[in-house]
């Protein structure tokens, strides 16, 4: 036993250890707990997060070899060393915080005596099998093979499971088109976030509230009710046929602008409407009518399903009990008649009620906030807009906890902002007239383009390897929708990006063209043995882990816990992403190193059920990441 480790052990009790604990890193004993119980019936049901537990290892091994640092951060990461699947960097940080104690206090005399010390100190667990100091003083980390094959083989007879999260109640806000208008590119990424995140946060087990936050209240409804009644007299009796909202609201727009008398009659709408004028709210219906089923077009070609509409006007009757809220709380000061809310460290404040009483966008997010707190229960409110809204979601927010009304020691509210769709111009999307693109039309555009994809691929196909027609067109819904929706969230959300169909069409590199084939071609690899479902369910072959590439795949797979709780943190979908990318090319790896059938003459004569069963593996996981991110897929391409 060297120097340093002598006294380490006079220090801390350590044994002598019978072999040199650079060799062996776990020492037997009843000290020797692991920090997360690994129960075998809860395995059934959640996925462990293999990186969590390991990194939950070496935190109480810190705190057990040095106390006085118990609450340093571990620097775990995935191994870029031969041989080692994780690697802890963290000695040397211990280390270089000797000097802060008197050295017989610290019980290192180097970073590599600290890094041995966290190997003595580790837990036993059945998912390390080995964790030793090497050179540079890092920590590399051995997942137990054995551990490995126990997991695979329950992510094959039980499918992609949640890790293991206490309940809750969260409120998602997302797309908000407005009333009367149509839906762009800015609520594509909108609806395209939110339905994932919503996705996500129902796969772990919380009750989700989608809500659609639409524009529908407001100044502009006065000239559009004014509009329709002079365009449709007698809509009160046959609905009218407004077959262009679009053109319907420009056409208000301009007579707005351009009318006196018609600007004067639009503001007499208005107050008629807020006084609850049957008339009057008849013709609001009918336009809100009509602007949802266009939105009912867009959400059910993207497959977005549960969202509920609590639009602006949801939350007028709210407004007053907000104010005197803040009233009776000494907040409000009163300049020129409007009634404001000032934050510190804010310049501008908040207006809740302006002069002539009516009310603003603060008070209405401030009502919705407060409804979703108290009424709907909820811990967490998540906010799928853009990123041009954070300053009025940073005063609201201020407000709201200024008032009480919302306590962040308790509950989570975040705004997720998201950037930009740019051309390949790198300006905002538009069309060549400057105007802003329809989304109707962008979708039609990705359905053309994508039969062009499938047809060409049908092109160089024998005929008994050719789609029907129902899988035609299936797997070309899968590529156009999938496309417009990979693109987005393959991408950073808070950074602009540019919308290419080239790009998201193309069968190399990270798309969804690319998965989705890579799904259907580990699909297949059963399927051409002659292998069912059945058969797989019935048969007693364990998958069994021998060759690098299948460890390296298994290891890849087992992190989906992981992954998933980093997206619940960060509410990033390009974590899902790029894990799923990652999974299809060490798919790659292992198919073109590890025979999983025997063919001859083009025809399979025998097969690997081990290996067949662990493809299958690859495919309930990415499967459901296609799940959270709301993209269809399919078994033929």
């Amino acid at each position: 036993m060297s120097k340093a480790e002598k006294k380490a052990a006079k220090l801390a009790g350590v044994r002598k250890m019978d072999v040199d604990p650079r060799d062996a890193v776990r020492t037997p004993g009843p000290e020797r707990t692991s920090p997360a119980t690994m129960d075998a019936s809860a395995e059934t049901e959640y996925m462990i997060d293999v990186f969590g537990h390991i990194k939950a290892m070496f935190e109480t091994a810190t705190a057990s070899a040095f106390p006085l640092l118990a609450n340093s951060p571990v620097a775990l990461v995935l191994s870029t060393k031969p041989g080692a699947h994780y690697q802890n960097n963290s000695a040397m940080s211990l280390y270089s915080k000797s000097k802060d104690f008197p050295a017989d206090q610290f019980p290192a005399d180097s970073p590599m005596d600290a890094a041995m010390r966290l190997c003595e100190h580790l837990p036993s667990s059945d998912v390390v099998e080995k964790a030793e100091a090497v050179k540079g003083s890092t920590i590399a980390v051995i997942v137990s093979t054995k551990y490995l094959t126990r997991q695979m083989n329950l992510l094959f007879q039980l499918g992609a499971r949640p890790p293991k999260v206490k309940e809750e109640v969260v409120v998602v806000d997302y797309s908000s088109p407005n009333i009367a208008k149509q839906m762009h590119v800015g609520h594509l990424r909108s609806t395209i976030i939110g339905d994932c995140i919503s996705n996500l946060f129902e796969f772990i087990g919380h009750k989700v509230h989608r809500i659609n936050h639409v524009g529908d209240w407001g100044t502009q409804f006065g000239m559009l009710i004014a509009h329709l009644k002079d365009e449709y007299p007698d809509f009160e009796t046959n609905s009218p046929p407004i077959a262009d909202l679009q053109a319907f609201y420009q056409g208000s727009k301009k007579r707005f602008d351009a009318d006196e008398e018609f600007k004067t009659r639009a503001w007499n709408e208005v107050v008629l409407l807020q006084n609850g004028d049957p008339v009057v709210t008849k013709a609001w219906q009918l336009i809100c009518a009509a602007s949802r089923k266009e939105f009912d077009v867009i959400y059910n070609r993207l497959n977005i399903v549960g969202l509920r509409e609590m639009g602006e006007s949801f939350y007028q009757s709210m407004m007053v009990d907000v104010i005197k809220h803040f009233e009776e709380r000494g907040l409000v000061t009163i300049e020129d008649g409007r009634k404001l809310v000032f934050l510190e460290g804010k310049e501008v404040p908040i207006t809740i009620e302006k002069s002539n009483g009516s009310y603003t966008y603060d008070t209405s997010d401030l009502a919705c906030l407060k409804y979703r707190l108290d009424t709907l229960k909820a811990d967490s409110v998540i906010y799928v807009v853009d990123a041009g809204q954070s300053l009025h979601f940073e005063l609201v927010w201020g407000a709201a906890r200024k008032a009480e009304i919302y306590d962040e020691t308790k509950n989570r509210i975040e705004h997720v902002a998201f950037g930009l769709v740019l051309g390949e111009d790198k300006k905002k999307l538009k069309t060549r007239s400057g105007d802003t693109i329809k989304l109707s039309e962008l979708l039609d555009e990705a359905v053309e383009l994508s039969s062009k994809v499938v047809d060409d691929k049908q092109a160089t196909l024998e005929d008994d390897a050719k789609l029907t027609a129902q899988e035609r067109e299936d797997a070309i819904n899968a590529i156009a929708y999938g496309a417009v929706k990979y693109a987005d969230l393959k991408s950073n959300r808070t950074a602009d990006y540019v919308f290419s169909f080239d790009r998201m069409l193309d069968f190399r590199g990270n798309t969804a063209v690319y998965l989705l084939y890579a799904y259907t071609r580990i699909m297949s690899i059963a399927r051409k043995a002659g292998v069912s479902e059945a058969d797989m369910a019935a048969d007693t072959t364990p998958i069994v882990l021998e060759h690098p590439k299948e460890i390296k795949l298994a290891l890849h797979l087992l992190r989906f816990p992981e992954i998933i709780e980093q997206f619940v943190a960060e509410l990033n979908p390009h974590v899902v992403c790029g894990y799923m990318f990652q999974a299809s090319q060490y798919f790659t790896e292992f198919y073109e190193n590890c025979r999983c059938t025997e063919v001859v003459d083009r025809k399979v004569v025998s097969y690997n059920m081990s290996r067949i069963k662990l493809t299958r593996a690859v495919a309930v996981v990415l499967a459901k990441c296609f799940d959270i991110l709301g993209m269809k897929y399919v078994q033929r391409m």
